[in-house]
């Protein structure tokens, strides 16, 4: 009995260490595999012979794009003989709408989904595989996610985020199976910024209103069509945008275009829930974008904001709970879901408000108490303020994620302390977020994708693949790094480049994804300087510039998302010299025959309340081509620090 007790034991032992090399043996993706069992041989994806395809109609779009991605446009010569990718759709039984199965063989792949957005999640994990090794080995993935909801909110109002921009970004989500962008298109700054006064605070409402066309933000707005375009797209590549209006608070940009809807007692940011000519406005707007055959929101789940307004009297607190259940309840008379942010809590009250089948991002306990909320039957959106939320070089929240935390202890089943037990169902999923409160602080777009990316990456794998972890932090941090941010999309400014001469107007490198490179770099070149008018460029890029000769003063700097940054330096016609520009995220440096000429770091300055902030001057050196000048540049060099 002993000996056959020890041989039970020695077989469960072997079976578990074969399944713990099993998982160790997995490819690496972000988020991790759920199953992987290993078969004998590899598929080279660098054969000339791929044919893909796809079976259905649905799949067109996720076919089209493997394609594309692996360079596979033009067809094999012979499909007949040919390795191939074929996409199919095939229940997955259980597992969800997102769940998919990858089957590797020598001369094929077969990538089966529930649905075409599962199928698109099994064509990024090839490519994910793809990137790392053209030789994928032979075997056989099965995937799902834990969570449903896997997803981002960024704030384009405080800090206008071009549409190229977010249309890379849901590039990016897509290739790490996020599938819910959140966009804030209204908000303001903080008028301590702004001299104390109310009508000097930046405010902007992103969107075109033909309603009310003086309301639209003229530093930077998206059209109706360029929107629901975006909105399009984006499902296309499994990713659905939930636009954001926010009211009654932040609303500073609808007190701006109508004075008499502005709270004197709380803030003019605050609509006046005591005007009766607030609760029909704010319809107005809403409904431009909810109505007709072709709505601009033409997503399935449109959020309505009604996050921190004030509590100050018992009497506003019922007309805000009441304000909030109606805008559930008009939304949702368009045939979409209704999403809020929590803060039923901090209002407290006896107004009933909608929640059967209402979606709540549940931010800050205080606000919004998760066990209550959940008790109420709200469906909860993990997105805790104190570990998941960005804002920028402002000395508060955090600037980049403790992705490390992140990873080791969090999962949207934690909700700022608060645990529920895992994958509970009123439990959608979770984001983070990056708001861009300081307006005017100089941040730009390449500095909000440096800290955007990694927080992606790791907000991705604790949505997906919560528990359970077969890899570890330091091993996972060090190999999620061979992973870049999706097929043609080069945000973070991968590039290097080295020219014997640089001549004006030539293209520098080629048109695929935006040129340039970013943090941490060194430009170097020699130049003979020659009479330079002010505005001169030296190279730029869809985002920047980079000046020989300012067009205000006709120093050395650069302009990018607004802002016009220089060195206190220019150039002598016929003097030859060495520069050097080195920049990081925190700092664009100017050398001179390799001396330092000054150092463009963080520019400290006060707010109203004394308290100081910091302006950012850094630059993602623009590489697309070279700008008009006469100064003759030779030895050019770009590289990576």
């Amino acid at each position: 009995m002993k000996k056959l007790l020890l041989l039970f034991v020695m077989c469960i032992t072997a079976f578990a260490a074969a399944f713990a090399q099993g998982a160790a043996g997995a490819p690496f993706a972000v988020p991790q595999l759920k199953s992987w069992k290993a078969a004998k041989g590899s598929f080279n994806t660098d054969t000339r012979e791929i044919v893909v395809t796809a079976k259905k109609d649905e799949l067109k779009a996720a076919a089209d794009y493997m394609k594309k991605s692996m360079h596979l446009m033009r067809p094999a010569q012979d499909p007949k003989t040919a390795a191939t990718i074929e996409l199919k759709l095939q229940s997955m039984g259980k597992n969800g709408n997102e769940a998919y199965r990858i089957d590797i063989k020598p001369r094929s792949i077969t990538i089966s989904g529930a649905t075409p957005q599962a199928v698109l999640w099994g064509v990024q994990t090839v490519l994910q595989m793809r990137e790392q090794n053209s030789l994928l080995p032979c075997g056989t993935i099965q995937d799902r996610p834990d969570y449903k909801l896997r997803g981002f909110m960024i704030d384009v109002a405080r800090k206008f985020i071009p549409l190229d921009y977010l249309y890379n970004l849901v590039r990016t989500m897509s290739y790490y199976k996020m599938n819910c962008l959140q966009v804030h298109l209204n908000d303001n700054g903080f008028k301590k910024y702004f001299h104390e006064n109310w009508d000097e605070t930046y405010a902007a409402f992103r969107l075109e209103s033909e309603r009310f066309p003086e309301l639209t933000a003229r530093d930077g707005h998206y059209t109706k069509a360029q929107f629901r375009e975006f909105i399009k797209e984006s499902a296309r590549m499994g990713v659905e945008i939930i636009p954001e209006i926010d009211v009654p608070a932040h609303s500073l940009a609808f007190t701006h275009f109508r004075k008499s809807l502005g709270c004197e007692e709380f803030g003019v940011d605050h609509l006046d829930l005591t005007n009766p000519e607030v609760v029909p406005f704010v319809d107005s707007v809403f409904v431009e974008y909810l109505e007709g055959p072709e709505p601009v929101f033409c997503s399935p789940r449109v959020h309505i904001g009604t996050d921190e307004y004030s509590n100050k009297k018992p009497e506003v607190v019922e007309l805000f709970r009441g304000f909030t259940d109606h805008l559930i309840k008009l939304v949702e008379s368009y045939g979409k879901q209704a999403v809020v942010w929590g803060s039923l809590t901090y209002a407290k009250g006896t107004t009933p408000v909608k929640s059967k089948n209402v979606l709540m991002d549940v931010w800050n306990n205080g606000f919004a108490d998760p066990k209550a909320m959940k008790d109420e039957g709200y469906q909860l959106v993990s997105i805790p303020d104190g570990y998941v939320y960005i804002v920028p070089a402002a000395g508060y929240y955090y600037d980049y994620l403790n992705d490390k935390f992140l990873y080791e202890r969090w999962t949207p089943a934690n909700i700022g302390g608060v645990v529920f037990k895992e994958k509970d169902p009123q439990i959608e999923g979770g984001m983070f977020a990056v708001w861009n409160d300081v307006c005017g602080n100089g941040i730009s777009v390449g500095d909000i994708h440096h800290r955007t990316f990694p927080a992606l990456q790791v907000i991705a794998q604790k949505c997906w693949h919560a528990v359970n972890d077969t890899v570890g932090y330091n091993k996972w941090n060090e190999n999620r790094k061979a992973l870049g941010e999706g097929p043609e999309i080069n945000e973070l400014g991968n590039t290097q480049l080295s020219l014997p001469s640089l001549s004006a107007g030539r293209q520098l490198t080629n048109r695929r994804g935006l040129q340039q490179i970013g943090y941490d770099y060194q430009i170097d070149f020699d130049i003979t300087w020659a009479h330079e008018r002010r505005g001169a460029v030296l190279t730029r890029s869809g985002r920047a510039k980079f000046y020989l000769s300012d067009p205000i003063r006709g120093m050395i700097g650069f302009s990018r998302d607004g802002y016009l940054f220089t060195f206190n330096y220019s150039g002598r016609p016929g003097k030859s010299e060495h520069i050097t520009i080195k920049g990081t995220n925190s700092y664009t440096q100017l050398l001179v025959n390799g001396k330092v000429v000054e150092t463009l770091g963080y520019d400290e300055r006060l707010a109203a309340d004394k308290k100081p902030y910091k302006v950012v001057r850094t630059l993602v050196f623009p590489l697309e081509e070279a700008g008009v000048f006469k100064s003759l540049i030779t030895n050019f060099s770009a590289k990576k620090l």
